[in-house]
């Protein structure tokens, strides 16, 4: 999915993040990862995080297997990736 040609507002956003079971997001050095499971966040504590302020999904975002990752932080994609 490439959020920056394919745009995706808040409801998409939604969808996509709760099929998956773990959220990881990067602003900045800042990195939240939630197990949507366990941690039980609000749509608007989901919504604050991945919409950036077009009111689009931020870009960039990409799911692999049960994780959603939005934003980029180096690290963070080692970690999923197994880098």
């Amino acid at each position: 999915m490439n959020a920056a040609k394919d745009r995706m507002g808040p409801d998409e956003a939604l969808d996509l993040i709760r099929e998956s079971g773990k959220l990881v997001v990067a602003k900045g050095k800042k990195v939240v990862t939630l197990n949507l499971k366990k941690d039980a966040p609000s749509d608007d504590d989901i919504l604050s995080l991945v919409i950036g302020p077009s009111g689009w999904l931020r870009a960039p975002t990409w799911r692999r297997g049960k994780t959603v990752m939005v934003g980029f932080n180096e690290e963070a994609y080692d970690g999923i990736l197994g880098g």
